[in-house]
Order: structure tokens, then C-alpha cells, then sequence
């Protein structure tokens, strides 16, 4: 018998050859799918009829989408965040779903500390000006004068707090979970109530998993109690800022800034607000790139692929 997988995930696709030849010795079949960030659930509906497996990114693996794989055996997600598939109706037809967890966190607080340094020393604005013949010297912070809060101190969180307090700064965190007393002896981080880790920050760094607990964990609620010269970094999701509240908050200069890796509707709309404002940092859901992080996630999405195929036998 031959197992077919749909491969769904972008980063995958692009070293698909190197794995075919391994997997075909084990009667699996790869089959790419086209696709540029995510397959909707309408798109997966078309084409997963006859495949018993599946790699997949943040492609949307609804309820109807599994109803429509009567042969589906397994879901191995190329990265962390499961939030785009159904789990729980997955586990009621008894389909595994596999992810790598602590898949990018360091490449992921990597990219927190150069936003919060970005703004901190204002390097691209300074650079600009240079170059349109102004010279001007802007007030900057040194990062040990900063607050940083962070929300959602999992394994990414955990990992901004190490290299902010490398930098001298005071840290304060809120998590739903309670953090292990060694981290808190070895940080030193304060953990509080949201309410105060916002009105107290310089920099507040989003780093929670996607569920019901954090979609839209920053809505003008909360983007109101902010400091007006503090910047809001998201790298977790998109839908645990609320974009439109976000966008009057800029508009209104409520907020110093923002950086966002994410977005609720990716890619960004072309008619997105958030393209116009030169205190808004945008990036393509690129946070996590790390040759030797993709590398090793590469290596176990395909042992998840083949563990939960071998459970099915």
C-alpha cells in the first residue's frame, strides 16, 4: 500500500526532493500542494479526498476539511502553533496531530530584541535622514533605562527575558500558566497583572500562543492603560492584537510605535492602514528564519509524519 501526504507547508516544499527518495522506501508518496502562505479550509476541501497524511504550515484544517479526508491517519505541523487546525475533532476520529515544540524561539527573540534596539536608537529613521541631507541627532534610550513586559513567557517569552536582561533592563511578565520558581530566582522577572505590566512597559513583547484566552489579548482596552511612548511588538500571532484598534491607536498617536511579524489576514492586504505609518514596522511571518532551526524542524515533521503513519499500520 501506498500512504499519500499532502505537503502544505511553505517551508517544506522548497527541500521536498531531499526527502522523497527516504519516504518512498516506505511506500509514502509526497505530493505538494500550491500554495504561497496557507491553504484555506475551501482549497484543502478539493484536494484531500485520497490523502492519508498530512505536512501542513497554518493551513486552516477545519472540522469540514477532515470530513472530507475519509483516509486521513495523521497531521504533522511544521512548526509550533497548532491553533489553524481542529485538534479536538482530530482526536475524535483518532488522527494524531504532531508540531515541534520550542521550534523557533530563539531565532524568534532574535528578532523581538532588534525591533525593541530598532526603536530604541531609531536606526532606520536616522539613517533616512542622512541620506536626505538632514542632520539632526534624536533623543535615544540606552535599554537599560527601559521596562520591558512581556506576555506569554513560554519558551519564546522565556527567551526575550534572557536577552533583554542581558541588556540590563527590568522585566516583568504575565503568563495564565505560574512560572517555575528557578526561572524566577534566575531572571529575577516580576510577574504581574496585564493591567499593570501595560501601563508600566517602554516595550511590550507578545509572545502567547494563539487560543481563546489571547485572541485579541490587546484591544483599545488595553492599548488605552499603555504608556504613550511605548511600542508594541507582535511575533506570536496575528488575531492576539486587534488590528483595527491597533490602527486608531496609531492614528490617534496613543502609542509610541509598533513591529509586527504577524497579521490577523496574511499576507498583509495591499489596502492595510498599517502600510502607511512610519512608526509601524512591518515584516512577512518571517520571524522565525534560522536555516539550522528550519533544518531540524524539517527532520522531525517528517519523524511525527512517520510516527503517526506507523500507528495507523
Amino acid at each position: 500500500m501506498t500512504w499519500r501526504v499532502l505537503v502544505s507547508a511553505p517551508y517544506f516544499i522548497p527541500v521536498i526532493e531531499q526527502y522523497r527518495q527516504r519516504l518512498a522506501a516506505k511506500d509514502i508518496e509526497l505530493v505538494p500542494a500550491e500554495v504561497k502562505e496557507r491553504l484555506s479550509e475551501t482549497e484543502l476541501i478539493k484536494i484531500v479526498k485520497d490523502i492519508d497524511g498530512i505536512i501542513c504550515g497554518d493551513d486552516r484544517i477545519t472540522k469540514n476539511v477532515i470530513d472530507a479526508a475519509p483516509r486521513l491517519k495523521v497531521i504533522s505541523k511544521w512548526g509550533t502553533g497548532i491553533d489553524s487546525i481542529d485538534a479536538a475533532e482530530a482526536a475524535r476520529r483518532g488522527i494524531p496531530v504532531y508540531r515541534t515544540l520550542n521550534a523557533f524561539s530563539e531565532p524568534v527573540a532574535d528578532t523581538v530584541l532588534g525591533y525593541i534596539l530598532t526603536f530604541a536608537r531609531k536606526l532606520p529613521w536616522m539613517d533616512r535622514d542622512i541620506r536626505q541631507g538632514v542632520w539632526q541627532k534624536p533623543l535615544l534610550v540606552s535599554l537599560r533605562e527601559c521596562v520591558l513586559g512581556v506576555v506569554g513567557v513560554g519558551n519564546c517569552g522565556k527567551a526575550v527575558v534572557r536577552r533583554a536582561l542581558a541588556f540590563g533592563m527590568r522585566v516583568l511578565g504575565n503568563d495564565i500558566v505560574k512560572m517555575p520558581e528557578d526561572f524566577l530566582s534566575e531572571t529575577g522577572i516580576e510577574m504581574v497583572a496585564l493591567e499593570e505590566l501595560l501601563a508600566s512597559a517602554d516595550f511590550i513583547s507578545l509572545n502567547p500562543d494563539l487560543n481563546p484566552t489571547s485572541y485579541h489579548l490587546i484591544s483599545k482596552k488595553q492599548l488605552d492603560v499603555m504608556k504613550p511612548g511605548a511600542y508594541l511588538i507582535n511575533v506570536s500571532r496575528g488575531p492576539v492584537v486587534d488590528e483595527a484598534a491597533l490602527i486608531k491607536a496609531l492614528q490617534h498617536n496613543r502609542i509610541a510605535g509598533a513591529a509586527l511579524d504577524v497579521f490577523e489576514d496574511e499576507p498583509l492586504p495591499q489596502d492595510s492602514p498599517l502600510r502607511k505609518f512610519d512608526n509601524c514596522l512591518l515584516a512577512p511571518h518571517n520571524a522565525n528564519s534560522s536555516p539550522e532551526a528550519w533544518q531540524r524542524v524539517h527532520e522531525n515533521t517528517v519523524n511525527n509524519l512517520l510516527k503517526g503513519l506507523g500507528k495507523a499500520l
